[in-house]
């Protein structure tokens, strides 16, 4: 298969038809890719997660451009993505405890919906609706699809995340348009793009790797080994 891209984590191949394939690397970075490791059997596990929560959602209506599961990553429809990422934060920690100052562990009910800009050499800056229609990143409409879609989707994982014995605390959603216009859930929904703790507060996700926790292959694999139990 032709490599159409290569991302810090990622790499989008050409597959039959209007399909790619995305393989997950090993590679992991942190601190805008300061910091950097590429951990054995980081990019397999990885893969099983997303291709397992991809086939969750779609069995639960979520549109999305996956299509089939493959080795070390999985088939998705081609799509064009919006520059605009989505976030849900069901409980406070990370960059919104630092700007406004808020007690790291709080729940937020109802879930909170941020946008970023989708740019790396800016670091994804935090946006608003008005920046994004503004600027033409995305339309009114189409950030209100996003919005729901997001909302419905972190609703069946928070679900899904605590009948495994673990907790939701915040996750990413990127979105594109395949060939017939439609708007998808794409990139992908794994630790990489989400912090999961378990009851006592201990991290599943990529903050293991940024604040040195332990093994992050272990890590994952844990989250794995839950979400299989339950999902069978």
């Amino acid at each position: 298969m032709r490599l159409l891209y290569e991302g810090k984590s990622k790499r989008i191949y050409e597959a039959e038809g209007d399909l790619v394939f995305v393989e997950f690397k090993d590679d992991v970075t942190a601190f805008n890719g300061q910091k950097r490791a590429a951990p054995p059997g980081k990019g397999e596990i990885t893969a099983r997660i997303s291709n397992l929560l991809f086939e969750y959602l779609k069995g639960k209506g979520i549109p999305t451009h996956y299509v089939r599961a493959g080795e070390r990553g999985f088939y998705a429809k081609k799509v064009r993505i919006l520059p605009v990422e989505v976030v849900v934060r069901n409980v406070a920690t990370g960059s919104i405890v630092k700007r406004l100052g808020l007690e790291k562990g709080k729940k937020l009910s109802p879930p909170l919906v941020e946008y970023f800009y989708k740019n790396d050499d800016l670091g994804d800056p935090l946006v608003c609706e008005g920046h994004a229609i503004y600027f033409g990143w995305a339309t009114e409409e189409e950030l209100k699809r996003m919005k729901d879609l997001s909302l419905k989707a972190t609703a069946l994982l928070t679900d899904l995340f605590s009948r495994a014995g673990l907790r939701l605390i915040d996750i990413k959603y990127e979105f594109g348009y395949d060939s017939d216009r439609n708007l998808l859930l794409a990139d992908e929904i794994s630790p990489d793009t989400s912090r999961i703790w378990d009851d006592e507060g201990r991290s599943y996700d990529k903050d293991v790797f940024r604040k040195d926790l332990g093994d992050l292959v272990k890590a994952y694999g844990e989250v794995y080994r839950r979400l299989k139990g339950v999902l069978g």
